[in-house]
């Protein structure tokens, strides 16, 4: 249990005023949202009214989100995925739009010609011949030129990703190879990675300097990499911790918690935010055909399975002061089935139902993550009592924080170690 100590000052002494909320962020990767439009795929409500711009709908009051994620490949024209779409020409054209309707934008560079994950960081083809001083120029000319594009068409990324689940690395060479992979406990290809990442993030603050550089993993089931990776990373210049965290490939909340706990004392400068989750709603794969944990006891696989799950996971993000976005993976999944030119086969983890094409609950669910207004109240000066925890900038605790600090608790300035 946390050791708490009391500050001897009552707060009820102070002149306190009501303070803003730090800003937090709720959406999805809707990277495929443009090519189910194109093929003009229909969306509904849960109602079953058809929803006439989809965009619209989720920055509408009913849904409530403020942010999208939207990868890029180097040259996916090559994948035979029709979920592999996303070259440059395809992002500026969404990114556009996702900041005409008052979204914040992140963007997701691959650095890959097809999907970029912690068993596959693959060169892109026209890459391959480069050696790895040319590499670390191109990777800089690359982010440079797709940024200074994507700005000049009204699509300026408020994050940038500089590389997607990158683990063990990135840019590994040609698919397959085993060479330049990195391990957190191995002092092999640290210094390549690194050397990649810095000429990434050099672009990103000459092109884009308001913008937040996410460096995202998805260790979040196995803390000692989690923390051994961004421990070996402290020099590269970056804001925010991105993990994935998929409760069927990293555990239960209980892991995920921990894993919150130990970045906010290993790295206090750093925010985190959940850049990827999901959960199924209907026919998830048997456990062992990629799903290492079941959950189906916790969270049933049916609609109000998924929307509790998001239910849960954001109560417990609430706990975590370090957390300030999180983001659901393909959202926009709406069947159009299988073998169709927007869909190989249903995933069965998105917002809307495959079948009849209407949203499904936990849509609706996720504005939870902003709490219910932009301010909240804090303790006034006649207040006689507040049995909630408060961070010192004003943030409300769902319950005890979970971490050491300095918060305020009935009128008390209290350290909770």
């Amino acid at each position: 249990m946390n050791k708490i100590i009391l500050f001897t000052t009552l707060l009820s002494a102070l002149p306190w005023q009501a303070k803003a909320q730090e800003q937090l962020y709720v959406g999805g990767d809707i990277s495929v949202l443009q090519s189910y439009e194109d093929h003009e795929v229909d969306y509904y409500d849960q109602q079953g009214t058809k929803i006439g711009d989809v965009l619209k709908y989720m920055k509408s009051e009913a849904v409530g989100w403020n942010a999208q994620r939207v990868r890029l490949f180097v040259d996916p024209s090559g994948d035979a995925d029709p979920q592999v779409c996303q070259d440059l020409d395809y992002v500026i054209r969404l990114g556009r739009r996702i900041k005409a309707e008052g979204f914040s934008f992140m963007l997701d560079f691959h650095y890959s010609d097809t999907w970029a994950d912690p068993a596959a960081q693959w060169t892109p083809k026209a890459w391959l011949s480069l050696n790895d001083a040319q590499l670390q120029a191109k990777v800089y000319e690359y982010t440079k030129d797709c940024l200074q594009k994507l700005v000049s068409a009204g699509a300026t990324p408020d994050f940038i990703q500089t590389g997607n689940e990158i683990s063990y690395g990135m840019l590994w060479g040609q698919s397959g190879t085993t060479a330049n992979r990195c391990y957190y406990n191995s002092n092999a290809n640290w210094p390549r990675f690194i050397a990649l990442l810095t000429q990434a993030t050099k672009a990103c603050r000459e092109v884009c300097p308001q913008a937040k550089i996410v460096i995202h993993t998805e260790r979040a089931g196995q803390s000692d990499v989690l923390i051994g990776t961004y421990e070996r990373l402290a020099s590269v210049d970056y804001d925010i911790i991105g993990l994935s965290y998929y409760p069927f490939w990293h555990n239960g909340l209980p892991v995920l918690g921990l894993a919150l706990k130990q970045l906010a004392e290993k790295f206090p400068d750093k925010k985190v935010q959940i850049v990827e989750t999901a959960y199924y709603y209907q026919w998830q794969p048997w456990k062992g055909n990629g799903i290492d944990y079941d959950f189906s006891s916790t969270w049933e696989i049916t609609s109000g399975g998924q929307a509790k799950y998001a239910k849960d996971l954001i109560a417990m993000l609430k706990k975590y002061p370090n957390v300030n976005g999180l983001y659901w993976w393909f959202p926009e999944e709406n069947g159009n089935g299988p073998n169709s030119s927007v869909l190989k086969s249903w995933i069965n983890r998105g917002l809307w139902d495959n079948s009849s094409h209407r949203a499904l609950p936990a849509l609706y669910v996720l504005k939870e993550f902003l709490g219910s207004s932009t301010a909240i109240s804090v303790p006034q000066a006649d207040s006689k009592s507040d049995a909630h925890w408060y961070t010192l900038q004003g943030t409300r605790f769902n319950g005890q924080p979970a971490f050491p600090g300095i918060y305020l608790h009935n009128r008390h300035k209290i350290a909770v170690r």
